[in-house]
């Protein structure tokens, strides 16, 4: 039995692009939004592990700021608020990230231990971890910087390892190793005091920004800038953007863990996975007779080993062997499991030619609901939108288009120009283009619309807003 000491704070970082399960995630919706495991996203799978251990509050979250509302919203499903949704304007990783949550987690004038976790990895023996942390507590409250390492069940290539001193339970860590190749790794295997760099830390706030002060003064003092000329925005809390963009950029492990004489590492098995592929995906999913992981409408015929995952269409694979097939609204990933990696490729190619598809779902979401970008040509567009109950888009007009609205299912109020009204399903209206017009949702249940652009310019950037309640510019 543990008696936990001093207040224990969890930071979930949630700034990941998870480009290497495109095209399910992209990058204005990543993987840790995901429910790609179960009911919850990876993110609310995360905070729900750990939510219900002995002294713990309000989580601490770092994210990317254009996914604000996304977590916002996925923590509120759950119950849940964040203490602070600390929001990063610029990616500078994981230390300068711990180290604003740190220094924000001290602001009450407490010094909690920060249970640090990144917010899209899948853990099965959630009761293990817990135990696991508990275990862990006493060294990282007298000071110590405690990492899991996770006990390799193969000789991976694909992740880092720690190199553990001899001995059992927690040890001091000896050092960091990079991804290792095949030969190398199943030494490190074979020996037992090597690890899966899992990416998870337990340390106390102070410690933490003492020993980054040490070994990086200059990241500190670009964090301390940043949060103190932070700004707060509902219920967020934006760095200033030129400050924290002039901090160097690097992780924990290279910015204090490898420098640092008080680095510990505890051994944890737990069914640990970090989902970092989908052959990693197909690895933590349920199986049929023949090694096949199904999501959606799939016929498997004289297939195995394959993981198909599908949207709305039904996927019908024959004589497949070890095949990844993903297929989304807008794109088909088909690729052998052994080259999942370069999924990677495929991202980086989208983004040099500037296709939309490396960034955005056809399906774009929205803190007030979403749209479905359903079909475009010359000068057209037609959306499916849906707006939660009680929400409203902002007031605004378009430079370039014109707008037809047909409602589908709800209510809906509009406003156009200086005339307010509300239409029903089989209604619709004409929103001409340099009107200035705003869209409600006045009812209890969802408001679904069919909308029609028409114009010489239909880009996401022609919105002059004038007012919204999302304090989006």
């Amino acid at each position: 039995m543990f008696v936990v000491m001093s207040k224990l704070k969890v930071v979930l970082l949630s700034g990941g692009s998870g480009t290497r399960l495109w095209p399910l995630s992209r990058e204005a919706y990543p993987k840790q939004f995901l429910p790609l495991v179960g009911e919850h996203s990876l993110l609310q799978a995360t905070w729900l592990r750990v939510r219900d251990l002995p002294g713990v509050g309000a989580p601490l979250v770092v994210a990317n700021e254009e996914h604000r509302f996304i977590v916002a919203e996925q923590l509120q499903a759950l119950g849940a608020k964040a203490q602070a949704l600390i929001l990063e304007p610029v990616g500078r990783n994981t230390a300068p990230a711990i180290a604003v949550a740190a220094m924000q987690a001290m602001a009450d004038g407490t010094d909690p231990v920060l249970l640090v976790l990144p917010s899209d990895h899948v853990i099965a023996d959630e009761a293990a971890f817990r135990a696991a942390v508990m275990q862990a507590l006493p060294t990282a409250e007298a000071g110590g910087l405690v990492t899991f390492g996770i006990v390799p069940r193969a000789p991976e290539t694909g992740y880092g390892y720690i190199k553990a001193s001899p001995g059992e339970g927690m040890r001091p860590i000896e050092r960091f190793v990079e991804k290792p190749d095949q030969a190398t790794a199943q030494g490190y295997l074979a020996s037992g005091d090597y690890f899966w760099n899992s990416g998870m830390f337990l340390l106390r706030a102070s410690r933490y920004l003492e020993e980054l002060g040490a070994r990086s003064p200059g990241m500190l003092e670009g964090c301390q800038k940043a949060l103190a000329a932070a700004r707060t925005d509902l219920d967020f809390l934006r760095l200033d953007r030129e400050a924290f963009a002039a901090c160097p950029a690097d992780s924990i492990d290279y910015a204090v863990m490898e420098k640092t004489e008080r680095g510990f590492v505890l051994p944890i098995d737990v069914g640990w996975n970090d989902v970092g592929s989908w052959s990693s995906l197909a690895d933590v999913s349920e199986h049929d007779a023949h090694g096949n992981a199904r999501r959606g409408d799939v016929v498997a015929i004289d297939t195995r080993n394959t993981l198909a995952w599908g949207e709305r269409r039904l996927l019908a694979l024959i004589g497949l062997e070890d095949m990844v097939v993903v297929d989304t609204d807008d794109a088909l990933l088909v690729a052998r499991r052994d080259r999942v990696q370069d999924v990677k490729q495929v991202v980086d190619r989208l983004k040099r030619e500037d296709r939309t598809h490396a960034r955005l779902h056809r399906k774009v979401f929205r803190p007030w609901g979403s749209y479905d970008g359903i079909e475009n040509g010359p000068g057209f567009q037609v959306k499916r939108i849906a707006v939660k109950p009680g929400a409203s888009l902002s007031l605004q007009m378009h430079h370039h288009r014109a707008e037809h609205w047909i409602i589908v299912r709800g209510t809906a109020r509009v406003t156009c120009d200086e005339n307010v009204f509300d239409l029903h399903a089989n209604q619709s209206t004409y929103i001409p283009l340099g009107s200035k017009h705003r869209l409600q949702n006045v009812g209890s249940e969802a408001l679904e619309l069919i909308e029609v652009q028409s114009g010489d310019y239909l880009g996401e950037d022609d919105i002059v807003r004038f007012e919204d309640v999302y304090g989006r510019n």
